[in-house]
């Protein structure tokens, strides 16, 4: 590279020498740039300081004995502990006539009062129209003249290797721009923090930091992509290593519809609980399968669409009104994407055979219950280690009598009480055989019955 540049500079040089043109009389190509395109979409981002109450630990520390020579020290540290914090993060203006502003739902979950200073440093008290936490957005409004919006893209037409421009306020230094490709699509796997988040996020290795979160991600058109939510970090600080991801526009768009008509998202339920399939799921449960893609029923909840419309464990929904769904994500998000009451055509795979469902969608309600827990990262020398059974003459199946903590069995949720029937399908009636079966395959599908429903759980 540094030879290549040389023989350049020696030829130009040569060349002034030659014809006597000076270097600032040669004409020469324009250098690319992003210049134009940021100068028309930074103004549409803005930075967001949130302010939000603390709680004290006054509670916590008054009213217990403390020796008398630390009293007057807790009483003026207690009196020195701030009463406020502040936090920073990024939005996006997308209308610019009723002044709604984009961000994510973690940047002012906890606010007391929310700040937002456009790229002109004007500054304006914002009011929260509707927030989601299971898709991390949230709807501000600001009462302002002379703003800049911008416009969505769609992210059916988003490829891996488009160029993005990523728009933001990372660490509070103010706007800061940073350019990348998508790096992948759908990512979906705990990043958002929540195990019941609706997940589908670009993955981009445009750096994205810290106060990075609901700033804009764009192309090279200067739509609206995503918006960025999220990194993946190693080390103190939780700076970039090139694994960020964003909210999809799509996914943006329907939500914030929400939002501004309900105040609030109300999403279909289907009412089943279900795993992607794979070639190794698919072998061991003996599913005769084209392609293994889709999603593999596990759970089917009584009174739901599902249970109404006839869909039955074991059951693979690969379709949803005519298109076709690769991964459970991928279906959970679409079905959530709809409104209650909506009807949906599922195609789906039974004993080989492919037919449609139609099922009429119910009312999620869903409360966020935070991090997911760790999960069993190693297999165990038999899957069902860490499990305890009871067999009983004349019954049908063995009863679980407890699961060891972070085993597969508990990572699975199988629970005390539980009645496991079939291992990968085949009825069990002793433990030697659960076993024995269980050691045949690396995924342990036991059919169980509990509450005198039938459930499956997948232990890998």
């Amino acid at each position: 590279m540094k030879l290549f540049a040389t023989r350049q500079l020696a030829a130009l040089i040569l060349s002034v020498a030659v014809t006597g043109v000076s270097a600032q009389e040669r004409q020469v190509a324009p250098m690319p740039s992003l210049a134009g395109l940021v100068d028309r979409t930074a103004p549409a981002v803005v930075s967001i300081t949130v302010t939000a109450t603390l709680d004290q630990p006054s509670g916590f520390l008054r009213g217990r004995p403390v020796p008398p020579q630390l009293e007057e020290y807790l009483e003026e540290y207690l009196e020195s502990l701030p009463e406020e914090s502040e936090g920073a993060g990024s939005g996006v203006i997308v209308d610019s006539a009723n002044g709604y502003v984009l961000t994510n739902h973690h940047v002012i979950a906890t606010a007391s009062a929310i700040r937002v200073t456009l790229n002109d440093n004007r500054s304006f008290d914002a009011a929260i129209i509707g927030s989601d936490e299971l898709a991390d957005l949230a709807v501000l409004q600001i009462e302002a003249d002379g703003l800049t919006a911008i416009s969505f893209a769609s992210t059916e037409d988003l490829l891996v290797g488009d160029y993005v421009v990523a728009i933001g306020n990372p660490f509070g230094i103010g706007q800061t721009v940073t350019s990348g490709i998508v790096s992948a699509l759908g990512r979906a796997g705990g990043f958002a923090g929540d195990v019941n988040a609706f997940e589908d996020f670009i993955q981009t290795d445009a750096s994205i930091n810290p106060g990075n979160s609901g700033g804009a991600l764009i192309n090279l058109r200067g739509e609206l992509v995503g918006i960025n939510s999220a990194i993946i970090s190693t080390g103190f600080g939780g700076g970039n290593v090139g694994i960020g991801f964003a909210i999809p526009a799509d996914m943006i768009v329907s939500v914030m519809g929400r939002l501004l008509e309900f105040g609030e998202v109300r999403r279909g339920l289907l009412g089943v609980v279900m795993r992607s399939i794979t070639p190794a799921l698919a072998s061991d449960l003996g599913l005769d399968l084209d392609a293994a893609t889709g999603a593999l029923v596990l759970e089917v909840t009584p009174d739901s669409a599902a249970a109404a419309a006839g869909i039955a464990l074991y059951d693979v929904i690969v379709g949803i009104d005519g298109e076709r769904v690769a991964v459970s994500n991928e279906l959970r998000n679409r079905i959530a994407m709809k409104l209650p009451g909506e009807t949906v055509e599922l195609q789906v795979i039974r004993d080989g055979a492919e037919r449609t469902v139609s099922a009429v969608l119910g009312l999620r309600v869903i409360e966020s219950s935070g991090p997911p827990p760790e999960l069993q990262s190693s297999r165990r020398s038999s899957p069902l280690d860490g499990m305890q059974f009871l067999a009983e003459d004349d019954a049908q199946g063995i009863t679980v009598l407890s699961t060891t903590p972070r085993s597969l069995a508990a990572s699975a949720d199988v629970r005390p009480g539980d009645i496991v029937v079939a291992v990968n399908r085949n009825p069990v009636d002793s433990v030697e055989d659960a076993r024995r079966l269980a050691d045949q395959t690396w995924t342990v599908v036991l059919e169980i019955v509990r509450d005198s429903q039938r459930l499956l759980a997948v232990l890998r």
